[in-house]
């Protein structure tokens, strides 16, 4: 199938109810077909909060979600993400991604469980595994999403331990106790490379203990120079070589190199890829040429609704319909033990 300009570019998000599997219900975007079902989500954050053990009432509704990508803006789905945020929405997203991430201010407070369970339910999400980001100290993202994680069987989470912290096996083994499904990765934030001696150190440890590792894979174009050279894909191959016993979930598909990651999972069956962010184009061609096993849908909410990657992955599999349950949560749920919540 030839997708159309009319198919990949819309006045706003709520467009989206253009195309067969949407509706605007309420007033709110909405998933019309609910055959899809169940779809797991594995790229999402809550507020993440730094110094202090948390800036932002995870449990609070203060009126409705700000993503970082609004509602209201144009979209193209055939352009990476980020190339829909205008330059005002980008400087307020730096900034509350950074100064604001020690207060109590921000857009981030509105991203919070009830905000993200709301829209899981209009857009048919079944669960959304949660990615903390932490650093060697003053931040606690790990401990305050596995709370979260035991009071919301829909909101698994994984546990994030900088290579750098001190006592770092006694961490994992914490954080996997307190039930985190896997360690999340993020060398542009945790300024790492990812093939490092204490990141190798990290994912033998993960080894050890059976746990997935979801890097944030690629330079997406809007970090700084130094976060861009560090998660350039080809600082990623040495870790997974080395460590084939290690399921790794290579997260946006490499971002702005798709190809090198598309390769890299090609060649290494250790390998898989989450599709958040990646324009219709490049999901169509990861679904054509990856091993239908290893790929994964993810938003990387609160940046986008879980509406944009939803629609491409659908246009991509239009006439592969068939892979849509792998892509949609079997492979999610096999990789990271997940047993899914009854969608009703």
């Amino acid at each position: 199938m030839d997708l159309s300009r009319d198919q990949t570019r819309f006045e706003d998000h709520y467009g989206l109810s253009r195309l067969p599997w949407f509706e605007i219900r309420d007033g709110r975007l909405a998933l019309r077909d609910r055959t899809l079902g169940p779809i797991v989500d594995v790229h999402t954050h809550l507020a993440l909060s730094y110094v202090r053990r948390t800036t932002v009432d995870l449990e609070a509704a203060p009126g409705p979600t700000q993503h970082y990508l609004p509602m209201a803006r144009p979209l193209d789905l055939d352009v990476y993400c980020n190339r829909n945020i205008p330059p005002a929405d980008l400087k307020r997203l730096m900034r509350d991604l950074s100064i604001a991430s020690v207060t109590t201010s921000g857009m981030r407070v509105t991203h919070t469980v009830p905000n993200l369970l709301r829209e899981m339910r209009e857009v048919g999400v079944t669960a959304s595994l949660l990615l903390p980001i932490d650093f060697p100290a003053l931040s606690y993202n790990a401990a305050a999403y596995l709370e979260v994680a035991a009071a919301h069987r829909e909101l698994p989470a994984l546990g994030s331990v900088h290579p750098y912290a001190p006592d770092v096996a006694g961490k994992l083994d914490a954080q996997q106790a307190a039930g985190a499904r896997g360690v999340k990765v993020h060398p542009a934030a945790q300024l790492m490379a990812p093939d490092n001696e204490r990141a190798m150190r990290l994912y033998r440890l993960c080894a050890e203990r059976r746990l997935p590792v979801l890097f944030h894979c690629g330079p997406v174009g809007i970090e700084n120079v130094y976060s861009r050279y560090l998660c350039r894909l080809r600082h990623y191959r040495r870790a997974v070589a080395e460590n084939r016993d290690v399921t790794f979930v290579l997260g946006h598909s490499g971002a702005l190199e798709m190809e090198q990651a598309l390769a890299l999972c090609c060649e290494f069956d250790n390998v898989c890829l989450e599709v958040s962010c990646q324009a219709v184009s490049n999901v169509r061609r990861i679904v054509q040429e990856a091993p239908p096993d290893r790929i994964m849908f993810g938003s990387d909410w609160p940046f986008y609704h879980q509406s944009i990657p939803l629609a491409k992955v659908l246009l991509a599999t239009e006439d592969r319909r068939e892979l849509r349950p792998g892509i949609f949560w079997q492979n999610a749920a096999r990789v990271f033990r997940l047993e899914l919540p009854d969608p009703s």
